[in-house]
């Protein structure tokens, strides 16, 4: 039986799956509506729409430039040769294979960022180009189901040395799992299985390889994009051998004797309770297993995963929820005295609270790592200390990869800039359109803020779950058939006040869940305007159960008063500074707003300040900023000294600016600080 034949038996595709009144059901972004150990399910891909308010705008901006943008460079040969590569290996022209290995993957994550656009928007123009490219990947796909052009392009032009050495070195399957996902994506927003069938041979081409791969020759899974890509392969065919595949891959993962920190495998996951090594690969890892424990619900996969959680969260995360503090380290736990056995890390997480400011990596494709581990761990437990991390993630470590025009992008996130910055760091402090060395984060977050609207809401068997908050219509039926439409209007993160209205709603009992985020001392709720009784705790989700009736309303206040946050004792870097916050929206100071002559340095911020809030608007783009006063202490002379006598001048005092993080580098060059000395 051929492969179509297969999917059309497990009644999958088929001309009868896309009529009209049944394509209107389209699956959900990671669909975990058969996950038997996953809690909670996602909304199908068209049913959250932005309305207006904050995320309409970064919507809108996505939509408009930032992916028109990307798909246009990622076509310029003379800029990205990425589809030029697949043109090579398609053997439509002669030439080589140029770029960086993992160019195939990033390509793919620029389709997954279109595709969850047209899900939204149903733009026939989307929709062709992405048959265009569709044909071009198929006509380069090996006729076992192998995708890798590098590789392909060596093969068809009679270059290629022993295959198994250039997987071994290569991200081959990193690019591997960004197909799989981005065609799970788009037959779920087109309903087409083109791209489907290209993902089927590859799938099967890895199922066959790793059913017989020793461990030496598994271990090239850097960026382990393919454990995600695989159970989503899954969960989209129904194919039990793509969840043994799954499977196999965290059961050969770590047994080779040559394993690293820095790949997450030198031992086996299930020995592993803490995070290490590059941060990118680590997350990405996390929440591959987290979908596998959907599948199967092996205790030790979640065990491993809270622990690992904590690890993260209580000890390596920055406060901005950004993820891998170190450009290069040493392995805490991989090292000897021997210096030929000492293991480097890259890109990766450093020690218990080993945070420093300004060399700080926090590389964006790790940060939207930490979201969608997150965001798995929320559909596993219904937790909401995974959705506040999400939520920092989205505005401020994701939202800070893209300039506020979104064309511009950050590969790092650091928490400090400085201009006379002793050594040059490895990644500059501006955001570039295309960034040469490694150009990965931009399409990664191409994608992402493509597609927040399919975080908004969860649902379970009995109830709604609201996740994030913003101005927008959903429309969906729950797991029992019946319709559940309803608006939510915001000016969240600004305004502390969240209204949702019932426009349609079970006929039995039904529970809505509302979210009282973790940084939320405060809270008040009603229903039809009555005040409600309910615990009202932050970090939970608050059960209103009741039978709803159409134009019901629901108000959720949030109190957002400036919040100033300390961080542990045992991190160093942070002692006697502080950190602004207000909702989930973490402030920093950018020298542009400084007194003339001063720098961030000279700033000592006043804990007794009174801060207000007032609009500023950056090319465009409006938030809301702090106003306030602060010291500013007096120059002292650092030529040829490494230690002074301690300022104690603390009379000049003048007003202060404090701007969203996420905002920060969009008015030209200068410094920036996110902790601040204070008296």
């Amino acid at each position: 039986m051929n492969k179509n034949a297969l999917i059309l038996t497990l009644g999958i595709l088929g001309s009868t799956c896309f009529a009209s009144d049944t394509f209107g059901q389209q699956k959900a972004l990671v669909n975990t509506d058969d996950s038997p150990f996953a809690k909670l399910k996602s909304v199908n891909m068209q049913d959250v729409k932005w309305t207006g308010g904050f995320w309409k705008e970064r919507f809108d901006v996505t939509r408009d430039k930032t992916i028109p943008f990307m798909w246009s460079l990622y076509h310029d040969a003379e800029i990205n040769h990425a589809v030029r590569n697949f043109e090579i290996a398609a053997g439509q022209i002669q030439g080589e294979f140029k770029g960086p290995s993992f160019h195939d993957g990033d390509f793919y994550k620029v389709f997954e960022a279109m595709a969850s656009l047209y899900a939204v928007t149903k733009d026939k123009d989307i929709d062709k180009e992405m048959d265009r490219a569709i044909a071009l990947i198929k006509k380069a796909q090996r006729e076992d189901g192998y995708l890798h052009t590098p590789l392909l392009i060596e093969e068809r032009w009679g270059t290629l040395g022993p295959e198994e050495v250039q997987k071994q070195l290569s991200f081959e399957k990193y690019n591997m799992g960004h197909l799989m996902t981005a065609a799970c994506v788009h037959y779920r927003a087109t309903g087409k299985d083109n791209f489907l069938n290209v993902a089927i041979g590859v799938a099967d081409f890895l199922y066959d390889f790793y059913k017989d791969a020793s461990p030496e020759l598994a271990r090239n899974a850097i960026c382990p994009s393919h454990y995600m890509g695989v159970t989503e392969m899954y969960r989209t065919t129904r194919d039990p051998k793509y969840l043994e595949l799954s499977q196999n891959l965290i059961d050969i993962r770590g047994k080779t004797e040559d394993g690293t920190d820095d790949n997450q495998d030198r031992s086996p996951f299930r020995d592993q309770k803490v995070a290490m090594g590059h941060a990118v690969r680590a997350t990405y890892l996390y929440a591959g297993v987290a979908d596998l424990y959907a599948e199967t619900g092996e205790d030790i996969l979640l065990e491993n995963l809270l622990s690992i959680w904590e690890d993260v969260v209580f000890r390596k995360m920055y406060v901005n929820g950004g993820c891998g503090a170190l450009y290069d380290g040493v392995s805490p736990d991989g090292t000897s005295y021997d210096p030929t056995l000492v293991q480097k890390t890259h890109q990766s997480f450093g020690r218990a609270y080993q945070l420093p400011h300004a060399s700080a990596h926090n590389e964006t494709c790790a940060n939207i790592g930490n979201m969608l581990w997150n965001w798995r761990m929320l559909q596993l437990t219904q937790d909401a200390k995974h959705t506040d991390v999400m939520e920092l993630n989205f505005y401020n470590s994701i939202l800070s990869g893209v300039s506020l025009q979104g064309t511009e992008f950050f590969y790092n996130n650091p928490l400090s800039a400085k201009l006379d910055f002793p050594y040059e760091l490895r990644w500059p402090n501006t955001r570039e359109g295309y960034i040469s060395k490694s150009n990965c984060c931009a399409p990664n977050v191409a994608r992402t803020l493509a597609q927040v609207n399919n975080y908004a809401y969860s649902i379970s068997e009995t109830g709604l779950f609201v996740n994030l908050f913003g101005s927008n219509s959903l429309n969906t039926r729950l797991p029992n058939g019946e319709q559940l439409s309803l608006s939510q209007a915001t000016e969240y993160p600004w305004d502390e006040t969240i209204n949702l209205t019932i426009d349609k709603a079970p006929k039995d009992e039904f529970i809505i869940h509302m979210r009282i985020p973790g940084w939320c001392e405060k809270a008040s709720l009603k229903v039809n305007g009555e005040i409600q009784k309910h615990k009202l705790e932050s970090g939970t989700y608050v059960p209103i159960a009741r039978q709803w009736r159409k134009g019901d309303q629901v108000e959720l206040v949030l109190e957002m008063p400036v919040q100033f946050l300390a961080s542990h004792p045992l991190v160093e870097e942070s002692k006697n500074q502080l950190v602004v916050k207000r909702g989930p929206i973490v402030y920093c100071v950018e020298s542009m707003d400084l007194p003339e002559g001063k720098q961030v340095d000279d700033l000592i911020f006043d804990t007794e300040s009174e801060f207000t809030t007032e609009w500023m608007d950056v090319k465009g783009s409006k938030f809301l900023v702090l106003k306030g006063e602060a010291i500013f202490q007096s120059e002292i002379d650092w030529n040829k000294k490494l230690y002074n006598p301690l300022n104690k001048d603390y009379s000049n005092r003048a007003n202060l600016t404090l701007i969203p993080y996420y905002a920060w580098a969009n008015r030209g060059e200068g410094e920036m600080q996110v902790w601040m000395p204070f008296k």
